[in-house]
C-alpha cells in the first residue's frame, strides 16, 4: 500500500481544505450512482479475504469476492467472454478476476486497472468495530480493506460498470485485474500468476495501481497528491553461522551467536551510497520547494548537486528521505541455539533489503558479505522467485492527465512523483514490461488510517471525490 512518507514530506505546506465534490453536500445524501457504488464497495469489504482466513469457508476468500464482482459485471451487461475468473488447484480460494471493456482503436494498446482484493488479517476482539462490517462514523468509513486496497478495487469495477451502462466507447480497451496475495508474501500471488502465465490476457501499454494518492495534514487540508513512479526491489537474505558448540560451563570466544551479532552490527553500520533516479530527483525538487523550510531548501540543493555534503547531511536526518536515496538493509529476525545450557551450534538471521533500482540482489548480497568480512557467515537469498523492479518513465502522456485533473479537483495542491520504498504488485507487471503507476485520488491522514492495523478507515469525502477523480482519469487516458 501507499507509504505515509509524503504526509511527512510536505507537512509544512497548507493547501485548501479537502471539501470538494461530494455533489449532494451531506455525507448521507448520495447520488444514485454513488449509492450503487457503496453497495458494491460494502459487499467487497464485508467479504473476508485475508489469506489466513481462507481455509475457513465461512470467511469467504478472494475467489468468492471475485465471483461477486463478476456477477455485478454480468448484471451490467458484460458477456461471459469478457470476464475471466481464475485460480489454481493448490489455492482454490485465492483466485481473482480479469475483465475487458473493448475500445474502438485497433492500434492503441489497452490500459490495465490493477488492484488487490486480499487484506491483512483482522481480529474482532482487537477492533472497536467489526472489521468485516462497513460502518460510517464521524465522517469516515471503517472496515478492514476499506482503504487497502478495496477502495481501488471497487472503483475499478464500478468504472467498468458505468462504462457499460452508459455505452461509453473509449479508443483504448480498458482491462481490469483484481488479484489476491499482495498482502501475504508466501501466498499465491494473482498478479504474479497473470504476468507469468496469462501475459496476453493482461497485455497493456501501462497499468494504474495503488501506491499514489493524497495526504492531509490531519486537520482537513490536503497537502499533496502523489504519483508512484517505481519502487525499490524487496529482497530478504538468510545469514547463517555454525559452530561445533559445546557445554555452556566451558565458554569460548568462538561462538556462533557472537559471530552473528557482530555480523548484524556491521550490517547496521554499513551505509550504501547515495543515488538519484529521474523520479526521485523530481521528487526532491518539488517536495523540497513545497516545504518552505531549511530541510526543504536542502532537498532542492541536493537534487541540483548530489555532491552537496551539507545538504546531504541535513536531508539524511529524515529516515524516509534517507531510504529514498539509497539501498537499505536491516536485520529483522534471528533464531539460534538448541538448549539453554549449551553453546549454540547454529544461528540464523534475516536481513531485509530494499534495493535501489538498477542493482541486483546478487550484487547487494556481495556488498553485505564484504561489509561483514567473515567468510564463516554464509549469505543466501531467502527468496529467489521475485523479479527485479523496473522504474517506469515519467511519461507526459500518462503523468500529464493525472496532473491536469488533480489541478481541477484540488487547486493549488502539488502533484509529486515518488518512488515507493515499499512494495506493490506493480513489481510483477513491470517485470513483463507493463509500466505501472500508483495514481492520485483518495487521500489519507498522517497516521496511515489504520491500514494493516486497527480500525482501518477512509474519509467519506475521500471515497467519493477519489472515485470521481479516478473515473475521469481512466476516461482521459483511454480516449
Amino acid at each position: 500500500m501507499k507509504s505515509a512518507l509524503l504526509a511527512l514530506t510536505i507537512a509544512a505546506l497548507v493547501a485548501g481544505p479537502a471539501t470538494a465534490q461530494v455533489p449532494t453536500g451531506k455525507m448521507g445524501e448520495l447520488r444514485p450512482d454513488q449509492k450503487k457504488f457503496l453497495d458494491l464497495y460494502k459487499e467487497l469489504v464485508e467479504t473476508d479475504t485475508s489469506v489466513t482466513s481462507i481455509p475457513n469457508p465461512d470467511n469467504g476468500g478472494c475467489t468468492r469476492a471475485a465471483a461477486q464482482i463478476a456477477a455485478r459485471l454480468k448484471m451490467a451487461g458484460f458477456s461471459d467472454d469478457r470476464i475471466t475468473l481464475f485460480s489454481v488447484p493448490e489455492h482454490p480460494k485465492e483466485g481473482g478476476i480479469v475483465a475487458v471493456y473493448p475500445g474502438t482503436s485497433k492500434t492503441l494498446k489497452p490500459i490495465l486497472l490493477l488492484a488487490h482484493i486480499d487484506v491483512v488479517a483482522a481480529k474482532r476482539e482487537d477492533w472497536v468495530r467489526d472489521p468485516f462490517k462497513l460502518v460510517e462514523e464521524g465522517g469516515y468509513y471503517y472496515a478492514r480493506g476499506i482503504s487497502d486496497d478495496k477502495f481501488m478495487a471497487a472503483t475499478w469495477a464500478d468504472t467498468l460498470i458505468r462504462f457499460q451502462q452508459s455505452g461509453y466507447k473509449p479508443a483504448r480497451t480498458v482491462k481490469m485485474a483484481l488479484t489476491c496475495g499482495e498482502e501475504t508474501d508466501t501466498a499465491f500471488n494473482g498478479a504474479q500468476y497473470l504476468a507469468n502465465n496469462k501475459r496476453d490476457l493482461i497485455d497493456a501499454a501501462f497499468a494504474l495501481n495503488e501506491g499514489g494518492g493524497g495526504d492531509t495534514d490531519g486537520k482537513g487540508h490536503i497537502i499533496d497528491q502523489s504519483i508512484q513512479v517505481g519502487e525499490k526491489i524487496y529482497q530478504d537474505y538468510k545469514l547463517v553461522a555454525t559452530n561445533p558448540g559445546g557445554h555452556s560451563s566451558q565458554p569460548v570466544r568462538d561462538n556462533a551467536m557472537y559471530a552473528m551479532s557482530e555480523a548484524l552490527l556491521k550490517v547496521r553500520d554499513h551505509e550504501f551510497p547515495q543515488e538519484f533516479s529521474d523520479t526521485t530527483r523530481v521528487f526532491f525538487e518539488r517536495a523540497g520547494a513545497a516545504r518552505k523550510d531549511a530541510l526543504g531548501d536542502a532537498m532542492v540543493a541536493l537534487a541540483k548537486d548530489p555532491n552537496d555534503a551539507k545538504a546531504a547531511a541535513l536531508v539524511n536526518t529524515d529516515k524516509g528521505y534517507h531510504s529514498m536515496l539509497r539501498t537499505t538493509c536491516v536485520g529483522t529476525m534471528i533464531d539460534g541455539g538448541h538448549a539453554v545450557n549449551a553453546l549454540p551450534q547454529r544461528v540464523e538471521a534475516n536481513v531485509n533489503c530494499r534495493i535501489f533500482p538498477g542493482h541486483t540482489p546478487a550484487e547487494i548480497g556481495q556488498q553485505l558479505a564484504d561489509a561483514i568480512g567473515n567468510k564463516a557467515i554464509s549469505i543466501d537469498l531467502a527468496r529467489k522467485d521475485k523479479p527485479l523492479a523496473k522504474m517506469p518513465a515519467l511519461d507526459p502522456a500518462i503523468i500529464g492527465p493525472m496532473e491536469k485533473l488533480s489541478a481541477k479537483y484540488w487547486p493549488g495542491v502539488p502533484v509529486v512523483p515518488s518512488m515507493s520504498t515499499g512494495a506493490t504488485d506493480g513489481l510483477y507487471l513491470s517485470a513483463v514490461d507493463i509500466p505501472t503507476y500508483g495514481v492520485p485520488g483518495a487521500w489519507g491522514d498522517p497516521d496511515g488510517n489504520g491500514a494493516h492495523g486497527l480500525n482501518e478507515r477512509l474519509e467519506v469525502r475521500s471515497v467519493y471525490v477519489g472515485r470521481d477523480y479516478l473515473y475521469d482519469l481512466v476516461k482521459a487516458l483511454a480516449k
